[in-house]
C-alpha cells in the first residue's frame, strides 16, 4: 500500500501551518514537524517544558543539552525565542494562547474524541504530560499518526476504547495514508497519498469516509 514517509507527513502538516501562528508539536512524530516549516514563514513553536520560538532540530555535533523539547531532543532557538517557568507554560496552553497543537494519538474517534496516553494494558506506561491541556486549550487541535496500528486495526475510530484525553477536541488527522477533516461527526477525507485510492483507504478505515477533495 502507498504511504507518506514520516517525513513527507511532517511536511504536509508544515504547509498548512499558517503565518503568525503560536504552535505547540507534541511528543513523537509531531517533532518532525520543525524542520519542514518554510523559511520564509514565520511560525513559533512553543513546548510545554517551556520554550517558545524553537526551531529546527541542531545540526549533528551541534546538540546543546540544555536547550530540549518535551521529548527530551535537543532543539534550537530563533531570534526573539525564550525559555521560562513550565508554569508558565502550562498557563500559555490553559489560558487559549496557543493557535494550534499537533498531537500524536493511539485512537482518534470520528467525533473528534482523543486517547494518547495510555492504552489501557496492564503494563503500559502512562504518559499523559501536557496532552489534556493542550488538546483542549489550544484553538486547534490537529492529530499525526500511523493510519494503522502495530496489529493493522484502523486508529481512527467509530469510539475510543482506550482512555480518553479530550473530547470532541480534534479537528484534522494527519496519517501517513490520508489527510481527513473531522466534522460534525463525519470523517471528511480532504488528501490521499499518491497511488492510494479511496476505496482502498476505505476499506482499511473503520469508520465511513466522505470524499471531499476538489
Amino acid at each position: 500500500m502507498t504511504k507518506w514517509s514520516r517525513e513527507q507527513m511532517a511536511a504536509r502538516v508544515a504547509r498548512d501551518i499558517p503565518e503568525g501562528a503560536y504552535v505547540n508539536l507534541g511528543i513523537g512524530l509531531p517533532t518532525l514537524v520543525a524542520n519542514h516549516i518554510p523559511a520564509d514563514r514565520e511560525v513559533i513553536l512553543h513546548s510545554e517544558n517551556g520554550v517558545l520560538g524553537m526551531g529546527p532540530a541542531p545540526a549533528p555535533g551541534e546538540e546543546d543539552y540544555d536547550l530540549i523539547n518535551a521529548g527530551k531532543q535537543p532543539v534550537t532557538l530563533r531570534p526573539g525565542g525564550c525559555f521560562f517557568h513550565h508554569a508558565d507554560s502550562f498557563a500559555m496552553m490553559r489560558g487559549g494562547h496557543l493557535d494550534l497543537c499537533v498531537l500524536g494519538a493511539f485512537q482518534v474517534a470520528a467525533s473528534g474524541d482523543l486517547a494518547n496516553w495510555h492504552t489501557g494494558a496492564p503494563d503500559a506506561i502512562p504518559a499523559v504530560g501536557g496532552a489534556m491541556d493542550l488538546a483542549i486549550g489550544a484553538k486547534r487541535t490537529y492529530v499525526m499518526m500511523e493510519h494503522l496500528s502495530k496489529a493493522g486495526e484502523s486508529k481512527l475510530v467509530p469510539r475510543c476504547t482506550y482512555p480518553l484525553t479530550g473530547l470532541a477536541c480534534v479537528s484534522r488527522v494527519y496519517t501517513d495514508l490520508a489527510v481527513i477533516d473531522l466534522v460534525g461527526g463525519s470523517a471528511r477525507v480532504i488528501d490521499i497519498a499518491e497511488g492510494l485510492s479511496f476505496d482502498e483507504l476505505q476499506r482499511v478505515t473503520a469508520v465511513p469516509l466522505v470524499d471531499a477533495r476538489t
